[in-house]
């Protein structure tokens, strides 16, 4: 089911029409979504190129990595678990801003 019900319809001159469709394209948004985000006051971030994504998915095997260690260390109880939580807690703040600083739709003031 469909949660908007309200059409609005705009006018825009060729250059504006152009101006919304490059950086919708540079979003990864579609125009509505685009043009909902900067209504709710949010200025969406430039999609990142593959390398970032492959990065992450990177990143993210390492913090996996860290996350099966610190498991096996408190069930072997051969090093220190509190040390490796901690630092799996850290990883995940680090993945969490770099999402923040490269994929979610930043705040307008």
């Amino acid at each position: 089911m469909r949660t908007r019900s309200i059409k609005k319809q705009i006018w825009l001159n060729k250059a504006e029409a152009t101006l919304l469709k490059k950086k919708s394209k540079k979003t990864g948004l579609n125009e509505s979504e685009l043009v909902r985000n900067l209504i709710l006051g949010y200025e969406p971030k430039e999609k990142p190129d593959k390398e970032f994504y492959d990065v992450m998915r990177e990143m993210s095997a390492i913090g996996n990595n860290l996350n099966q260690i610190a498991h096996k260390a408190n069930a072997l109880n051969l090093i220190d678990s509190s040390y490796y939580k901690s630092e799996a807690v850290n990883w995940n703040k680090f993945m969490l801003k770099i999402k923040k600083n490269f994929l979610l739709p930043k705040e307008n003031e």
